[in-house]
């Protein structure tokens, strides 16, 4: 039997949100209806909504979230009911070639519901990197779920399903920061901040927090950064300039883009060390160019790494995050800037546009 709960959609390009009626068809043999109670407003959404990710509208947005497992199919042995979970648009197949190479991070055949939910007259809705959490219930392949405490916060662990695991993942798994490295951060959204965070997890000497918004390089140094930087106004070299007088003429060990511009990914680019890491892990739009003399990208050696999804596993990692949150170890809360409803999501955006907060969290 389907069920008809209340979702936030994107329905045409560019469009304001609308708030509807979504029905969520019996789950499949392997898919699970899930209670959502909590989901982060992130900028892939808006992305979404914009049309700047693909073309697929109605869309049915939202991915950010911690959920309860309410309905599960008759094949389902991931999970039961009432399991509290985060949910991932990472759920590894085990099967294609990049998993097999033992590579289980670059999955090519990550598992999707088996079922369309719809709007009441019977259109298919695309869900938001496969999941569509704006909605008080949504139908998930058993594997996006992952299993955590279910005594923690859903407002700051659901972050991890993307944004908060993003920036981490790239200072810890992509960046594969040491101990007394230096690192830096450009650009300090939600993602940036959680770079910084990872950084200070993993040990890192020296964080250097960068952004063009004053009031962002001191939320930073609560999350870990050790020196800021103000980049308003200011060239590639300066910022560069300003970030080797930070490390003794030298450089970082890793240099991370948060933002996913050029002038960010040139900042990162000259500000390393020589033979340092860079990271791009904000995500570019569908025109935008590397622009580098192809010389300094060869003389100045290291490696430049995208990070997609934080090169996070979601089993190996949510768990261990949660656990370091309920630790007192990782502070996920400093990350929900206010909780909102469900139909206020649309506005969420424009304070989000407008660099006001870490993370509008919707609460159910």
């Amino acid at each position: 039997m389907s069920t008809t709960v209340k979702g936030i959609i994107a329905r045409e390009k560019g469009a304001e949100v609308e708030l509807t009626d979504i029905v969520i068809p019996e789950p499949g043999p392997n898919d699970v209806i899930v209670k959502v109670k909590s989901c982060g407003v992130c900028h892939t959404d808006l992305g979404y909504r914009n049309g700047d990710i693909e073309d697929a509208f109605p869309f049915l947005l939202g991915h950010e979230s911690a959920a309860v497992v309410e309905t599960v199919g008759e094949d389902v042995t991931h999970v039961k009911e009432g399991d509290y979970v985060i949910l991932n648009w990472r759920a590894v197949c085990g099967e294609c070639r990049a998993c097999k190479k033992g590579e289980p991070k670059y999955c090519f055949n990550t598992f999707n519901a088996s079922k369309s939910m719809t709007l009441t007259d019977g259109t298919e809705l695309t869900p938001a990197l496969g999941i569509g959490s704006f909605a008080e219930k949504t139908l998930v392949h058993e594997r996006q779920c992952t299993k955590v405490n279910p005594e923690a916060d859903p407002a700051a662990v659901g972050l991890l399903g993307c944004g908060i695991m993003a920036g981490l993942g790239a200072a810890v798994n992509t960046g594969e920061i040491s101990y007394g490295e230096s690192v830096a951060v450009f650009g300090l959204g939600g993602v940036g901040m959680a770079a910084v965070a990872g950084a200070k997890l993993a040990g890192a000497g020296k964080i250097i927090a960068v952004d063009i918004d004053e009031r962002k390089t001191e939320w930073a140094k609560g999350l870990g950064a050790t020196h800021t930087i103000n980049s308003k106004d200011m060239s590639v070299e300066e910022v560069a300039e300003a970030v080797r007088e930070l490390t003794d003429g030298f450089g970082t060990d890793v240099a991370i883009d948060a933002v996913g511009i050029m002038p960010t990914f040139q900042q990162a680019f000259y500000s390393r060390d020589h033979a340092g890491r860079m990271v791009m892990v904000g995500v570019p739009n569908l025109t935008d160019k590397i622009d580098l003399p192809a010389i300094d990208f060869y003389s100045r050696g290291g490696s430049l790494r995208p990070a997609w999804y934080g090169d996070c596993l979601p089993e190996r990692d949510f768990p261990a995050y949660t656990q370091l949150f309920e630790n007192g170890q990782l502070p996920l809360d400093k990350f929900v800037t206010e909780r909102i409803p469900l139909d206020a999501v649309e506005d969420a955006f424009e304070t989000m546009k407008k660099g006001n907060v870490l993370r509008s969290v919707v609460v159910l």
